[in-house]
């Protein structure tokens, strides 16, 4: 398979690290991974034989995963910059237009491309996709609660406003990856899964994009008033088991009018905890992107 691996310059002094993939002809998939701060190996680990059909573009956002580390600067790590990173390098590969697979904080970023960028962008294919953080800072919490062995029931959690706040109480008694993982994951099995192919990988990228995006209010961000300005065909694949993102992401086809496939059983990774019917929910979701 072709495979074409780069360090493309996308601003000033940053560069992002880019796998072209695939046929070059074929219709082009850009891949954005969670995060912020992730790197987009555990997606083509997880999807790449999904998508043998089409062009992919497996993206390290900036300053994380692989692309060249940034300074701790508040200005590098915004939405506006992910956005103009993206517009650089579809101009840098000469497309016309690509589908955006945007996996957990990813599908926050391709949501609002299609936003600013409905002329680019033919489809958008969400997994799990994060939209409210101030309802995922009250997940969180609650998964703090759990793991202290405190019935969730038992204490009012009013959704904030400024979610950071209600982190910081909840990680002074847990470690967030905890909290995370209570969240995403269903079953030990799948966790242990994802561990081994992370660890795997040798890719150890700084924490600065997320630590920036706290500081630059990431956490009060509720996306969707401005999904109602989002007009591009839009399929999410939802784990039904994924309290990171379910129930609240079935806002997004509630308001763009888009198509929802609920993958029962499944977790933040589908293709692990229900590889067959994540395989039929994707390929129903790619017939439309070919």
């Amino acid at each position: 398979m072709r495979e074409e691996i780069d360090l493309i310059a996308v601003d000033d002094g940053v560069e992002v690290y880019l796998e072209d993939t695939g046929p070059p002809d074929a219709p082009a998939i850009v891949v954005l991974h969670g995060g912020p701060g992730g790197s987009s190996y555990a997606l083509r680990e997880g999807l790449e034989e999904y998508l043998e059909d089409f062009r992919v573009l497996y993206l390290d956002q900036r300053g994380g995963g692989r692309s060249p580390a940034l300074p701790e600067e508040p200005r590098l790590f915004t939405i506006d910059a992910l956005m103009n990173d993206l517009a650089h390098l579809r101009d840098h590969l000469g497309l016309d237009t690509w589908v955006l697979l945007g996996h957990g904080f990813g599908g926050l970023l391709a949501l609002e491309y299609a936003r600013r960028f409905p002329e680019a962008t033919g489809q958008l294919l969400l997994i799990n996709p994060w939209i409210n953080f101030p309802w995922l800072a009250t997940q969180l919490y609650r998964a703090s609660l759990g793991l202290r062995g405190i019935a969730d029931q038992d204490v009012e959690v009013e959704l904030p406003q400024d979610g950071a706040r209600l982190l910081q109480e909840a990680f002074a008694h847990v470690e967030p990856k905890a909290a995370f993982d209570k969240l995403m994951f269903p079953s030990l099995h799948g966790r242990m899964e994802y561990e081994w192919m992370v660890e795997g990988s040798t890719v150890v990228g700084a924490d600065t994009p997320g630590r920036m995006f706290v500081l630059n209010g990431l956490w009060r961000l509720d996306y969707t008033p401005f999904l109602l300005e989002v007009r591009t065909p839009t399929t999410v694949l939802l784990g039904s088991l994924d309290a990171s993102s379910y129930p609240e992401a079935q806002t997004i086809t509630d308001l763009v009018g888009g198509r929802l496939e609920l993958i029962e059983g499944a977790g933040h990774y589908p293709w692990i905890d229900q590889p067959y019917a994540f395989a039929e929910a994707l390929e129903n979701a790619l017939h439309n992107a070919g």
